[in-house]
């Protein structure tokens, strides 16, 4: 049975695409080869939709703190999606995602300000019935977004995402019925569309796939279908054909000088890409700037906060453009290059090498000491696959053990360690969630043993490590512990919150007390940005009291998220 297209629509719409991207990904990325060839556009898809997801799911959240009959509005769900997608966009094909949702939202919106809330005693706006006016709304929503996408690109390109967003909403205009026939048959449009993309752009024509920005917004497009008609997914397209075990831009009889800003090395050098605060006539000045200094230029946003992406030779002037134009953030820049250069440099390559991700220069150095190649990310910027894989060319060796430090980077971490073994680089992924746990993988990695033994001892220890983290509350929300409120101390064990307290030191000790309950021989405390020697002080002493054979070592980590990691071994 059709559903409405309400805020419930929209939170299964965000679930579903993640669900579907997360499955195709790693297909998308092998396919990726417009408008640089760099195997992440899956990734970056998933991460652009995995940030709208959670943008709705906090709408969501904060509404059920006032009560259980509390919901919110479409207006205020396709917002939220709109702005999570813009804040979290990534790569060229998740900017231009982030501005198709933001033109729908701006349809969507202003039309439903009320849509599905819960009717009280005063209240006569009923939720509308289904279908009655979603598919006329849907129809002016995509051909809004379609509007808005073409704005945001300096110099749109047939054949790419672009293209493909066009026919779903060609489609959706000449289609009856309700808001779900009208979805199934933007999906359908946008299916067609895809394949037809080889004969419209020269690169993906000679490497014999189609467009991988355009098959990420088909599955996001079939995500909206299956939602309005109640979950059941919709058709998926063909699979695109893709040599096994290699990228597409790897198949052979694929020249490299295609021109443009196709393959790595023929096009501009780097990848910037930054959040801006800035007023429409800045943000004018600046397209014109930018489009003169580098390719592949998106500016998408508004009211205020704009995502920029853009290719150029001359990253610092793609910055100080941003500074002059307002106040630029979330600052990201990417060499295509750099890497294949590094490794013609280097006339051997070692046997074995770690590659590990942490939050805090602290941890970086700790990590760095004990071997390792470092990525270190800062709070709200998680890297992308093609920064892992630079990290693993950068390592330079015939193996490498990636350790991702983080649940949330699962599928970044599992697209770079695929490209990479294209390359011919043997890579084993140790799925650990929490920097102590890649603490102590690191802490019995030998290079000298055989790599199959090395990483099962790795895994072992990552596995073995029990692992917790100490925040604070940015809001009140529920949680598993109950109710918290913002300032609130969260402590967190295997990544559920189990503890609510005033302050650090004091909850880290119950934290502690629980986690040592079920043994433990070793106690790692790794203290964040700001965190006085004296709580970690406390803590050695509250440990040596309860349980005097449990060691206890402390690390100054520098993380700016958590003020206090835990391990317990």
């Amino acid at each position: 049975m059709p559903l409405p297209l309400d805020a419930d629509a929209v939170r299964a719409w965000c679930a579903l695409a993640l669900d579907a991207l997360g499955r195709s990904r790693e297909e998308i990325d092998a396919i990726n080869v417009y408008p640089v060839a760099d195997g992440d556009t899956g990734t970056n898809l998933y991460l652009t939709v995995e940030s709208a997801a959670r943008a709705v799911e906090a709408v969501f959240e904060g509404h059920a703190t006032t009560g259980p009959a509390s919901r919110p509005g479409l207006a205020e769900a396709v917002r939220a999606m709109a702005h999570g997608a813009l804040i979290g966009a990534r790569g060229n094909s998740g900017t231009i995602l982030a501005q198709l949702l933001r033109g729908m939202a701006e349809i969507l919106a202003p039309a439903r300000d009320a849509s599905h809330r819960t009717a009280g005693p005063d209240d006569a706006t009923p939720a509308p019935a289904p279908g009655s006016d979603d598919a006329a709304l849907l129809r002016r929503a995509l051909r809004r977004a379609v509007e808005s996408a073409y704005e945001g690109v300096a110099r749109p390109v047939e054949g790419t995402v672009l293209t493909v967003a066009a026919a779903a909403a060609e489609a959706a205009a000449t289609t009856g019925g309700d808001g779900a026939a009208v979805a199934r048959a933007a999906h359908d449009g946008a299916a067609a569309a895809l394949e037809a993309t080889p004969g419209q752009l020269e690169v993906l024509g000679r490497a014999g796939v189609v467009d991988a920005g355009g098959k990420g917004l088909v599955e996001v497009l079939g995500a909206l279908a299956a939602a309005l008609a109640g979950g059941t997914p919709a058709p998926r397209p063909p699979a695109a054909a893709v040599p096994r075990g290699t990228r597409a831009w790897q198949t052979e009889g694929c020249p490299a000088d295609l021109g443009g800003d196709t393959f790595p090395g023929a096009g501009p050098a780097f990848e910037v890409i930054y959040l801006l605060e800035a007023d429409d006539a800045a943000v004018a000045r600046l397209r014109a700037r930018l489009d003169a200094l580098g390719e592949s230029l998106v500016v998408v946003g508004g009211d205020g906060l704009w995502n920029v992406h853009v290719h150029v030779d001359d990253a610092g002037a793609a910055v100080e453009a941003g500074v002059d134009a307002g106040r630029p953030y979330r600052i990201r820049i990417t060499h295509f290059g750099g890497a294949a250069e590094e490794r013609t440099r280097v006339a051997e390559p070692a046997q074995r090498a770690v590659v590990a991700v942490v939050p805090g220069a602290g941890l970086a150095a700790l990590c760095g000491e004990a071997g390792a190649t470092v990525v270190a990310v800062r709070p709200g910027e998680p890297p992308a696959a093609g920064e892992l894989l630079q990290a693993i060319r950068r390592a330079h060796a015939r193996e490498v053990v990636l350790l991702p430090n983080d649940a949330d980077l699962r599928h970044t971490a599992a697209a770079a360690a695929e490209q990479a073994r294209t390359e011919g680089v043997r890579v084993a992924l140790i799925p650990t969630r929490s920097p102590v746990q890649g603490i102590a993988a690191l802490a019995v990695h030998e290079s000298g043993r055989r790599f199959d033994e090395d990483v099962v001892a790795m895994t072992a220890a990552a596995g073995a490590t029990r692992y917790a983290e100490l925040v604070v509350a940015e809001r009140q929300s529920w949680t598993m512990a109950g109710v918290c409120q913002a300032g609130d101390v969260l402590g967190l064990i295997d990544g559920d919150v189990a503890v609510i307290g005033a302050e650090l030191a004091g909850t880290a000790e119950t934290v502690l007390d629980r986690m040592l309950a079920a043994g433990g021989e070793m106690v790692t405390l790794v203290l964040g940005d700001g965190v006085p020697d004296g709580v970690a002080d406390r803590l050695r002493r509250h440990v040596r009291r309860g349980h005097l054979a449990v060691d206890t070592v402390v690390y100054r980590g520098g993380q700016q998220a958590a003020p206090l990691l835990i391990g317990i071994e």
